[in-house]
C-alpha cells in the first residue's frame, strides 16, 4: 500500500510510470489478449488501465454488474458491441463507453477483424479478477460459467441474470 493510500494525502514525489509499446503484464483469456498498462500500483489503487485485443467473433463475458467500480472502454480499432441491459451499441474507433456501478453490461466483437479497446477500472480492484481467470484457464482447463461467476463475486461483481 502506498503512503498516499494510507494517509489519503498525495505523495510528495510520486513516481512517474512509463509503459512502452511492448511492456506491461499480458493476460490471455481465450481469444482475448489483455495488456495491463497500470494495475493500480502507481495510482494509489484509484485507477487501472488495460488494452484488450478481441479476436474476430469473440463472445464477451456474461452480462454483469460491478458494485464498487466504474469501468470505461475506449475503442481504438474494429467494432465492439456493448450490451447494456436490453440495449445494444456498436462502438467504432473513437467511441468511449462509461459504465457506472450497478449497470448491467457486456461486450463482444461481432466483426471479422480484431477489435482493440482501452479499458479503465476505478478503483483498480478488477485487474486481479483477470489474473484469477487466467490462472483458472492454466493447463487448458475450460472456464465454466460457475467458475467465472465465483471469480466475479470475489471482486464485487454479480451476473446480471441467474445461471441456467
Amino acid at each position: 500500500m502506498t503512503e498516499e493510500s494510507k494517509s489519503g494525502q498525495p505523495q510528495i514525489d510520486p513516481a512517474v510510470s512509463v509503459v512502452g509499446p511492448g511492456d506491461g503484464e499480458t493476460i490471455v483469456l481465450g481469444t482475448t489478449r489483455m495488456r495491463v498498462l497500470e494495475d493500480g500500483s502507481h495510482t494509489g489503487h484509484r485507477l487501472a488501465i488495460a488494452e484488450s485485443v478481441l479476436a474476430p467473433h469473440t463472445q464477451g463475458p456474461p452480462q454483469h454488474r460491478h458494485a464498487r467500480h466504474d469501468e470505461g472502454f475506449y475503442v481504438l480499432a474494429g467494432t465492439v458491441r456493448f450490451t447494456v441491459g436490453n440495449e445494444e451499441y456498436d462502438a467504432t474507433p473513437g467511441t468511449l463507453v462509461m459504465v457506472p456501478p450497478g449497470t448491467p453490461h457486456t461486450f463482444a466483437n461481432p466483426g471479422d477483424q480484431p477489435a482493440v479497446m482501452l479499458s479503465t477500472f476505478t478503483p483498480d480492484l478488477y485487474v486481479q479478477y483477470f489474473r484469477d481467470l487466467q490462472e483458472e484457464l492454466t493447463g487448458g482447463r475450460p472456464l465454466t460459467p460457475r467458475a467465472n461467476i465465483d471469480a466475479m463475486r470475489r471482486y464485487a461483481t454479480e451476473p446480471a441474470a441467474d445461471l441456467p
